[in-house]
């Protein structure tokens, strides 16, 4: 093995490293089917391990993003079907991180926050996701939806007010305060 290629497969098994989990989680939730996000995912670093290097190691995240949104959606087209997750089936594969934008402690509270949540457009809940569950960029966001970074922002900035809006006051009870 050459010296190239030792440094390439270092640098597939750090991005592996920190990018599995997340991606599978990505795209369950875009598939509904976590053995065939698994496959997704193994597809995208399939492809990182044939990638130029230079072209995509400044945006490595939302490279692998781009590339898993794309084979699922390939995926999903040529199966000619698309299922929603199930309740609870998300939350199979915790995060060992706590989940990010959490908007109340509880249980009951957060099964609200995801209840409404839900009940927005899909692109509102893939950006609003993207950005505060997987930690990207807006521009990030950008390149792995092919939205405008101005209506990522805005897409969030609505997101946000509906869910405060929604939410107002009927958080309070779930909490018990």
């Amino acid at each position: 093995m050459s010296i190239d290629d030792a440094r390439r497969a270092e640098r597939v098994r750090e991005a592996l490293d920190r990018y599995e989990a997340p991606l599978i989680r990505y795209a369950t939730r875009l598939t509904g089917n976590s053995e065939l996000a698994r496959d997704i995912v193994q597809d995208t670093f399939v492809k990182l391990c044939t990638a130029d290097w230079t072209k995509i190691e400044a945006h490595l995240a939302p490279w692998l993003y781009r590339v898993c949104r794309n084979r699922a959606f390939d995926v999903l087209k040529k199966e000619n079907r698309m299922q929603p997750l199930a309740e609870g089936q998300a939350e199979a594969r915790p995060d060992t991180k706590p989940a990010p934008g959490k908007v109340a402690e509880g249980h009951e509270a957060e099964a609200l926050v995801h209840a409404v949540l839900a009940g927005l457009p899909e692109k509102n809940q893939e950006v609003f996701r993207l950005k505060f569950q997987h930690e990207l960029s807006y521009k990030e966001i950008s390149e792995v939806t092919g939205h405008p970074v101005n209506s990522v922002r805005y897409i969030i900035h609505t997101t946000l007010k509906t869910l405060r809006q929604q939410l107002q006051g009927r958080l309070d009870p779930a909490l018990g305060q």
